[in-house]
């Protein structure tokens, strides 16, 4: 593995997920492996959760790290072949990689999709620019169509959290003021399909993610019958797809309350929007899950750096 840009990165999720448990009995175990080493975080996107947890992982493994604000300290990247850059963009993506290639052992990248131009949001112009100009690897730590730090990070929670083999695990959309991108949602449903578990998808209509990604996958449109028999309750908002970056619908009766929750679990990434997204008593109930998850950000940014630090010993 040279990067770790997807999800379908990971070779065993069972034994990623394993090893990832045993390291936060002692995250220190490692700590020589990044010694002299030295990781470089790029963010085009504001953070708290993915910043503070790669981090952390990474002086948990003795590594160096360098922190840019891509979007108001860089340059304006230009990313395309042939381009005459006469216009707002001053430096170019191939002697950017190149030149933070120089610099450090690995970079990790953030960057949000616009949510204006599909295609190019799902060209992926940033993290794929990087990947293919840099000469070190690359991290995806969120960009415009994949969260991959997060689901293994919910992979790792729900490992710890589930009481019978073969759970049932819900990913509600939920209302929401703005148009966010579907990059949390598509990488929790590429991270379920390597689960065995019964996964189901519910939404209201118009809100469909990428028919590609969700090949296979149960939707159901009524939430009620979705949620019967949960065992864990993923909840996250997503603009629409087929009408590309637009909110269609902000019906907050899908918000999720405690009622609708039943005896399940309760999981968010983080940030969330209260008695929105949902209600107040969920989340500081004890079902609710989020803060083991952000937690868990630690040990899914560990794992990967840990593995690509090894490949490259």
């Amino acid at each position: 593995m040279k990067h770790y840009l997807s999800v379908n990165d990971i070779d065993s999720l069972p034994d990623w997920v394993e090893e990832a448990i045993n390291l936060k009995k002692d995250p220190y175990q490692f700590e020589d492996l990044g010694k002299r080493k030295t990781l470089c975080l790029l963010f085009f996107n504001n953070s708290l959760r993915t910043r503070l947890s790669t981090q952390k992982a990474a002086m948990n493994l003795g590594m160096e790290v360098m922190v840019m604000n891509f979007g108001n300290e860089g340059w304006a990247l230009e990313y395309g072949d042939g381009t005459i850059m006469d216009q707002g963009t001053s430096e170019h993506i191939k002697e950017a990689a190149q030149v933070v290639s120089q610099y450090c052992d690995i970079v990790a990248i953030r960057a949000f999709a616009g949510l204006v131009d599909q295609e190019k949001d799902e060209a992926e112009e940033v993290i794929n620019g990087f990947a293919k100009y840099a000469s070190i690897p690359v991290v995806n730590m969120e960009s415009s169509v994949g969260h991959p730090l997060q689901a293994l990070a919910d992979a790792i929670t729900l490992a710890e959290n589930k009481t019978k083999e073969r759970p049932k695990v819900v990913l509600s959309w939920a209302p929401h003021p703005k148009a966010l991108p579907h990059a949390v949602a598509n990488s929790f449903v590429q991270m379920m399909k390597l689960q065995d578990a019964e996964f189901v998808i519910t939404h209201p209509k118009g809100y469909e993610l990428n028919p590609e990604i969700t090949e296979d996958c149960h939707i159901e449109h009524d939430q009620q019958k979705a949620l019967e028999n949960a065992d864990f309750v993923y909840v996250k908002n997503w603009s629409s797809y087929s009408d590309y970056g637009k909110v269609v619908s902000k019906d907050l009766n899908w918000t999720m309350t405690e009622e609708k929750l039943g005896k399940a679990k309760f999981m968010h990434c983080l940030p969330v929007r209260r008695n929105v997204v949902v209600e107040d008593a969920v989340l500081d109930g004890n079902q609710s899950l989020v803060a083991e998850q952000a937690k868990n950000r630690i040990y899914s940014a560990q794992i990967v750096l840990k593995k690509i630090l090894e490949q490259n010993k």
